[in-house]
Parts: C-alpha cells; structure tokens; sequence
C-alpha cells in the first residue's frame, strides 16, 4: 500500500465528511452560550476536540463490529472487512483520535477537564447495544447530543438547563434519522440476531419512531428559545428546521425507500448547517 492510499482509507473509514452532522450543532451551543461569535481559540479547539471525538467513535464502531459487517453484504466492503485496513492499524488510529480529543480538551474550560470520559464511554458502549436492545438508537442521539452540552461547557463552564434542552433536541434528531437508516438493514439484522426498532416494531414503526422523534425536535429547540435572549433568526431557524424534517420524511415512506440515501445523509448536512446559520444571524 502506498503512502497516500492510508488517508484516504482511513478518511473512508470514519465517513469525515459526516462530521457535518454533528459539528454544526457544537457550534450552536456555543454561540448561544455567550450570544455572540465565541474567539477564535475556542472555536478552533471546540472544532478539534470534535473531529477527534467523533474519528474515535467511528474507528471504534468499525472495529468492534467489524465481525457484523463482514456477514453483511451492504457493508461487507468496508475497510475493515474488505482488509483494507488491519485492525491493528485502527486500533491505532483510535488511540491517535482519543489523544487529539484530550488535547483538544484541556485547551478549553476546567469543568470539561474532568468531563472527557461521558462521552468516550458512550462512544464505546454503544456499539455493543444493537446486539441486545432496540434502544440502541437512543444512545446514539444522546451520544450525539452531547455536542451542544460540551461546546456550551467549554466556553462558559456551566451546563445550565437551556444546553440540555438543545442537548435533547439534537439526541433526537440523530435518533430519528438512525431508525430509517436502520431500515437498511432490517433483514440482515434480523438473521443476526440484532436488535432495532425496525426489528421489533417493523418498518412502519421506524417510520413512526422518526416522525415522534423529529417532532419532539422541533418541539425541544422551540423550548430552548424561548429560556434563551433569542431574535427572529433563531425562530425562522427553528421554522426551516421543522419544513426540512417535514420535507425528508416526504422523501421515504413504508415500501419505498428509494431516496433513503438523500433524507439520510443529503438533507441531514441541510438541516445542521440551515440551523447553525440562522443562529449565526441571530447572534450577529
């Protein structure tokens, strides 16, 4: 193997450029911690620590379910399966991400010194839920949802309930769109053994797992404005959150999952980035 082949497959390997999911939301917790542009060192090491963060969680998700997804045809070509990466090497990558995290961290406030492990924790455990629980998807958004929390504690070191409340709304968010990613693999996971809401529930209760989750996001954000000194971007943020959610369930529906791959991963980059703009503007 070349050099320059090992970025590019480890690139591969942890989907970098789905960062844009969850780094937007890092970045709307901590403009409205301060309600201004936050400086330019915490901006750079809140943006860090996330693309650490997030490198560890999917290098070790690759490799704890490497077994899984070499018996699944959909994601048998992934790096690891395929052998494309051994998993010594991503076993060392992973260390490398928890490293740049931690420095990222200790950069930032105090509090979060002490913070680091929540979700480095939750990063590990949840992997290992799909083989015995359906809630598996809600780990996944708290996990997730954390990114509000921690940019709000990295600059203020405070965790007042206004992050949580963002922290809830981006938790089920991600947990809404991961039960129809999920569909993907509803037959496979069956065979396995494994545990999701489309297992158990069936594809038309993932779809109504989504819209109750999707709903209850809109319905979070709109709680967090109102205990925040918020303006009419924030709220026409909240207005084009809602109409893109609305417009990426129009896109799948029970029997037709043709245009999954755009409500998944087109349209959440959307959402992420629309909301993170309009509370820029507001800020502004």
């Amino acid at each position: 193997m070349t050099a320059l082949a090992y970025p590019a497959r480890f690139y591969s390997l942890v989907k970098f450029e789905h960062t844009i999911f969850a780094l937007p939301f890092a970045y709307v917790g901590a403009f409205l911690a301060v309600d201004r542009v936050p400086s330019a060192h915490d901006l750079l090491w809140i943006t860090v620590a996330m693309v650490g963060a997030r490198s560890l969680a999917m290098g070790l998700n690759r490799l704890i379910d490497a077994g899984l997804d070499a018996r699944n045809p959909r994601t048998a070509g992934r790096e690891l399966p395929a052998g494309l990466l051994s998993p010594a090497a991503v076993a060392a990558f992973c260390v490398a991400s928890l490293a740049v995290f931690l420095v990222a961290v200790f950069q930032l406030d105090p509090l979060v010194h002490w913070l680091w492990p929540i979700p480095v924790a939750g990063f590990v455990i949840y992997p290992y839920l799909k083989r015995w629980t359906w809630l598996c998807h809600l780990w996944l958004g708290a996990v997730d949802g954390l990114a509000p929390v921690g940019a709000w504690a990295a600059i203020t070191g405070t965790l007042p309930w206004q992050s949580w409340v963002l922290g809830g709304a981006v938790a089920l968010w991600v947990a809404g769109f991961d039960l129809f990613y999920a569909l993907l693999d509803q037959e496979i996971d069956r065979e396995q053994g494994l545990q999701s809401v489309a297992v158990r529930f069936g594809e038309r209760g993932a779809f109504w797992g989504a819209r109750l989750c999707h709903l209850g996001t809109v319905a979070l954000l709109s709680v967090a404005g109102v205990g925040l000194d918020v303006g009419l971007f924030y709220w026409l943020g909240v207005a084009a959150v809602a109409g893109l959610l609305a417009y990426e369930h129009s896109l799948v529906r029970p029997g037709d999952l043709r245009r999954l791959d755009t409500a998944f991963f087109t349209m959440n980059g959307v959402i992420s980035v629309t909301f993170f703009v309009f509370v820029l503007l507001d800020v502004l």
